[in-house]
């Protein structure tokens, strides 16, 4: 009889610990799953492992993140939205001009004890609008410079005396396009975010600072225009996408890529045996360096959970993805910046790491020394804009006047946003 009663106490138990581990689901949305695929789920495991009253059900992938929004904002309308979502820094604020984005200052409280936690008031910065938390950054990047040490050898340089200025860079990339027709010297993409880098390596800004206006038409904005258009005509650049520049680069057939420093592990462990890639900061262009700004790349998270059951679960788990665990997990398996300050500071953590991958250093030192905000254009038409961006830049690489494509390209802009 004590037995039977023993085993009805444990299959109760049980029960009581089954129930407790489905307490709370969650979903979860994230894009890019070529960076994030074993991330979220190295990071949804360990957090579930500390946390079996909460489960998280992961969601098919976007593939980038604007087209992550764009589905968010479908499932806004069908109020099929996830709990929570990884969104790029510079499309979170689409989801809070709709309401939907949760301010999370009343789950942070005391700003002080926040801080302490390791989020430094620059690091929170990235997800706040007019003073208020909307969005907590899960990571951080900044273009940067991956070099062939091979191409760049052979054809004349050495990657410890790189260039470092643009002129020295169109020159060694024009060089290394001559070794062969199946050679090519440099690439970069025909993308905003790029471009933007290459109007902070100037000291210019894409708007003004109440974002009223555009400014990309500046003269850093000119002069990152006719970067382009040199690297086309004098360096032979071509436009293919983005995964054909990495294949290039990985066979050892593209010299010099500038691309995400997010794309770290993926880039080394796609040139294997072939070469020792490096990675070197973006060239600073502007005189004055207190102007400079490379915008930061990478993602914060939103709750999107109106449930206070959720919400409070949701919240628990932004703070393990977005804390110590969270963001050693996120630099391991990524070539992003952690941005938990914590993970800096204590040795612990990283500094193995960082003595191991001389490359991950010199990336998260650009980002501590030159990260800005990557500027979200306002209003409903801003994800157009940065095709509209795109679309120019080709057009600039492919022969048209740098000075008179971007200046057309601002009126266009500031008429598709309605500025005056």
């Amino acid at each position: 009889m004590k037995r039977i009663l023993f085993a009805i106490l444990v299959a109760s138990f049980l029960a009581a610990g089954s129930a407790k581990a489905a307490d709370v689901t969650l979903t979860l949305h994230y894009a890019h799953p070529n960076l994030w695929a074993k991330v979220q789920e190295l990071v949804a495991d360990a957090f579930m492992k500390k946390n079996p009253d909460i489960k998280l059900e992961i969601q098919a992938p976007a593939e980038n993140y604007a087209a992550g929004v764009q589905r968010l904002l479908r499932e806004a309308v069908a109020k099929k939205l996830p709990d929570v979502a990884f969104l790029g820094l510079n499309r979170w604020r689409i989801l809070q001009a709709r309401g939907l984005a949760v301010e999370l200052g009343p789950f942070i409280g005391d700003a002080a004890k926040f801080e302490a936690q390791g989020y430094t008031p620059a690091l929170r910065s990235l997800g706040q609008y007019q003073g208020k938390q909307y969005a907590i950054a899960a990571s951080a990047s900044t273009l940067v410079i991956y070099v062939n040490p091979e191409l760049v050898a052979k054809a004349g340089g050495s990657v410890d005396n790189f260039p470092t200025d643009f002129d020295g860079l169109i020159s060694l990339a024009t060089k290394i396009s001559a070794l062969g027709d199946n050679i090519d010297g440099v690439w970069v993409s025909a993308h905003d975010w790029r471009f933007q880098s290459m109007l902070g390596s100037y000291g210019g800004r894409p708007m003004n600072e109440d974002e009223s206006n555009i400014t990309f038409d500046s003269e850093a904005g000119i002069n990152a225009a006719r970067l382009y258009s040199r690297l086309g005509k004098e360096a032979g650049m071509k436009t293919y996408g983005g995964k054909a520049a990495r294949q290039a680069f990985a066979a050892g057939t593209l010299g010099i890529y500038i691309d995400s420093s997010s794309y770290l592990t993926r880039v080394v462990a796609g040139a294997g045996d072939r070469f020792k890639v490096t990675l070197l900061p973006l060239v600073v262009a502007a005189k004055d360096k207190s102007t400079v700004y490379f915008p930061t790349g990478g993602s914060a998270i939103v709750m999107l959970t109106r449930d206070p059951k959720k919400q409070a679960a949701a919240w628990r788990y932004i703070q393990f993805a977005t804390g110590p665990e969270g963001a050693k997990t996120v630099v391991e398996n990524t070539g992003y910046a952690p941005t938990n300050e914590l993970v800096l500071k204590d040795k612990s953590y990283l500094g193995e790491f960082y003595a191991r991958n001389e490359n991950s250093r010199r990336a998260h030192a650009q980002v501590a020394a030159y990260s800005g905000p990557w500027y979200a254009y306002p209003g409903a038409e801003g994800v157009a804009v940065t095709d509209l961006i795109g679309a120019a830049l080709v057009d600039v690489i492919e022969g048209a006047d740098p000075e008179d494509r971007i200046k057309k390209l601002a009126a266009e802009v500031r008429t598709k946003l309605k500025m005056k």
